[in-house]
């Protein structure tokens, strides 16, 4: 296999135009980067659908285009360049129970990838995104999920009415407590997190059965720690949603 030398050519060309949401959306595909990356997809059984490293690197296997480095590096999407990218197809499904959580007009790349990172620490059964959101298939939103994109199922929702089980919003003015207690309520449930300043809208509350907060003893927390902290509570008890 020839080694690609030129950053023009056509095929880290189209590694760039990735990096736009737009182009990802049309393509049903994204990129990861990074050994790290590379190795979670492995070993989440997921096989890129192509493979660019650094020309003698050895790195992801025969499938794999060698590249000379500083034209890798005019393809990456990282400030220090990267050893090895690959190109991997986008999964999404439905809203999936036992514990889903649902993301309505969290823009951060970053706080949206953390949050799937949490979900697959927490064995949280889907993240599903609704209006407004980051793309989770985004380089940021990729990185910060430290692999877990791999791993955690994801939907993409208009709305919460397709959520499985009761829904509980996170919302700074509820009255009760997010606690996880011994008595179980019920076997579903989805957690729903709002954008940092202006949290969930009316009428996502609304469609909710429950409302719980989070005790603090600041003013907030951020989106991806709010949402770490509910996955935290909901699951170190048998129970996954609070009594009321």
């Amino acid at each position: 296999m020839t080694t690609i030398a030129s950053p023009h050519n056509p095929r880290l060309k189209a590694l760039r135009r990735l990096q736009r949401r737009r182009e990802r959306e049309r393509s049903g595909t994204f990129l990861a980067e990074g050994e790290d990356l590379i190795a979670a997809a492995r070993l989440a059984g997921r096989s890129p659908l192509e493979g660019y490293r650094h020309a003698g690197s050895g790195l992801g296997d025969e499938a794999f285009h060698d590249v000379e480095p500083q034209a890798l590096r005019a393809a990456s999407t990282l400030a220090s360049g990267t050893r090895v990218v690959g190109v991997y197809e986008q999964h999404w499904g439905p809203a999936l129970g036992p514990l889903c959580v649902y993301l309505h007009g969290v823009g951060d790349p970053g706080n949206v990838g953390t949050i799937i990172r949490s979900a697959h620490a927490f064995g949280a059964s889907c993240v599903a995104l609704g209006p407004g959101c980051a793309d989770p298939y985004g380089p940021k939103a990729v990185r910060a999920s430290m692999g877990a994109i791999f791993s955690v199922a994801l939907a993409h929702l208009d709305g919460p009415g397709e959520l499985p089980g009761e829904r509980v919003a996170l919302s700074a003015g509820a009255e009760q407590e997010l606690r996880g207690p011994a008595n179980a309520i019920a076997s579903e449930v989805s957690v729903l997190v709002g954008a940092e300043r202006e949290g969930l809208p009316a009428e996502v509350l609304a469609a909710c059965e429950r409302r719980a907060r989070i005790s603090i003893e600041g003013d907030s927390l951020n989106a991806a720690m709010a949402a770490t902290v509910a996955l935290y509570e909901l699951t170190r008890q048998p129970s996954r949603v609070p009594a009321s």
